[in-house]
């Protein structure tokens, strides 16, 4: 009788458990939202700077869970900061009091296969059929250039495969495509789709160029440096990488899962370290964890991030060149060693300083040797291969030869959403 009893209290915890999907309004600080749940300050007052830093990485209208026991009090809540890491806020069974974390986040991905038929047009035809709008979009990215969606007609049908991710029984992060099949009475082809979701009409895409000439012409003529606004160069003169950009790395002094958000270069202490392109200095300074750091405005939103120099060599207002010394390598903040940590800002945002760095740091024009032939025409080609093009395509084609149903999203339930109970102690996971 008393082990019934037990269960039964354990399973009145549970269920009246609740947990809640919600989402980020705009505008509200972390600040805000502890006063929203009666939670003292004193949770913001504990954090490291660095962990501070992160509650800015909060996007507008995130979606994030709260878990709530029956009188209401939040036990427990998920809010993610990028693709791969969450901000944990959950309360000790104990003592009551409420403890932040930066945890990954847990998530579920599969491949799925479905087939379009089309009624209107494909962009409504896949949101009636899947209840999936990111899906819809990605499909459209994926045939422009391919296929003119326009000329499709009803009855027309797309095939294609691609891989979803969700949390917690919700659609997490964008679809990646794999592959589709276009059926017609004009025609029927396959797309294959590359890394960024585009698509060719082969899996081997072969790009051709033409060179003029019988005879060879050897000429330097000086041209501007491609989009030279936003064109940056390296902000070392040798270049040596250490630890890349990324949403999810276990960091060497905390030894905690941290996003990484730069990229670190190996230098000697003292090594220059230049300006990776025109701006005006917005900070100079000592900036906690990154120790002595200069901040550079650039035009076309972005920003750069010089940290753990030795010395600095530029003033806050100071404008300065592309390629101009503005500090020195070192160690200073929280480091292991002399390196170059190297951020990069778009419109307030992080993003890999790599996606937009050139091989080196120089003027917005150089000097450029051209060849020219005459009378003489030859055709080149590139190929481009498509990863895991022949092993997508016999994917789909077995999935059309089981005629299986397609998944329809707006159907789902939280199934992937579990609720544990800890020494009466409820958490997501």
């Amino acid at each position: 009788m008393k082990i019934l009893f037990v269960w039964i209290l354990l399973a009145h915890v549970l269920f009246a458990s609740k947990v809640s999907l919600k989402y980020w309004q705009d505008g509200k600080t972390f600040s805000e939202y502890l006063d929203e749940n009666a939670i003292s300050q004193e949770v913001l007052e504990s954090l490291s700077e660095a962990d501070r830093g992160f509650l800015s990485d909060i996007e507008n209208d995130q979606m994030y869970y709260e878990l709530e026991d029956s009188n209401g009090t939040l036990k427990q809540v998920l809010i993610p900061i990028g693709a791969e890491l969450q901000i944990r806020l959950a309360q000790e069974y104990e003592s009551k009091k409420y403890t932040f974390d930066i945890i990954p986040i847990e998530y579920k991905e599969q491949e799925y296969s479905a087939t379009i038929t089309i009624e209107k047009n494909l962009y409504t035809d896949i949101v009636d059929t899947l209840g999936h709008t990111g899906l819809a979009t990605q499909v459209g990215q994926l045939l422009k250039g391919v296929v003119n969606v326009k000329k499709l007609k009803k009855g027309d049908k797309l095939s294609f495969l691609y891989v979803q991710k969700t949390r917690m029984g919700q659609l997490f992060d964008v679809p990646k495509l794999k592959i589709a099949r276009l059926e017609s009475k004009e025609e029927q082809k396959f797309i294959y789709a590359d890394e960024e979701g585009y698509g060719y009409e082969s899996a081997i895409k072969k790009e051709s160029y033409i060179i003029k000439g019988r005879k060879k012409v050897v000429f330097t003529r000086r041209v501007p440096l491609e989009n030279a606004s936003v064109n940056f160069g390296m902000p070392l003169r040798n270049i040596r990488l250490s630890s890349p950009f990324s949403h999810r790395r276990f960091h060497p002094i905390l030894k905690k899962f941290r996003p990484h958000l730069g990229t670190d270069f190996r230098a000697k202490r003292g090594t220059p370290l230049l300006a990776v392109n025109d701006g005006t200095v917005v900070y100079s300074g000592y900036m906690g964890g990154y120790g002595k750091v200069v901040k550079i405005r650039h035009r076309g939103g972005y920003e750069s991030l010089y940290a753990h120099q030795s010395r600095t060599h530029a003033s806050t207002g100071q404008r300065v060149s592309k390629g101009d010394v503005i500090g020195y390598s070192g160690n200073s903040g929280r480091s292991t060693g002399p390196h170059l940590h190297f951020g990069m800002r778009k419109n307030g945002r992080w993003i890999n300083p790599m996606t937009v760095l050139s091989k080196h740091s120089g003027p917005s024009s150089i000097l450029k040797k051209f060849t020219k032939y005459e009378e003489v025409k030859t055709t080149k080609y590139k190929e481009v291969v498509i990863k895991d093009a022949k092993k997508n395509k016999n994917k789909l084609l077995a999935s059309l030869r089981k005629n299986e149903e397609s998944f329809k999203w707006q159907e789902t339930v939280s199934s992937g959403m579990k609720v544990l109970t800890e020494e009466n102690n409820q958490t997501l996971q």
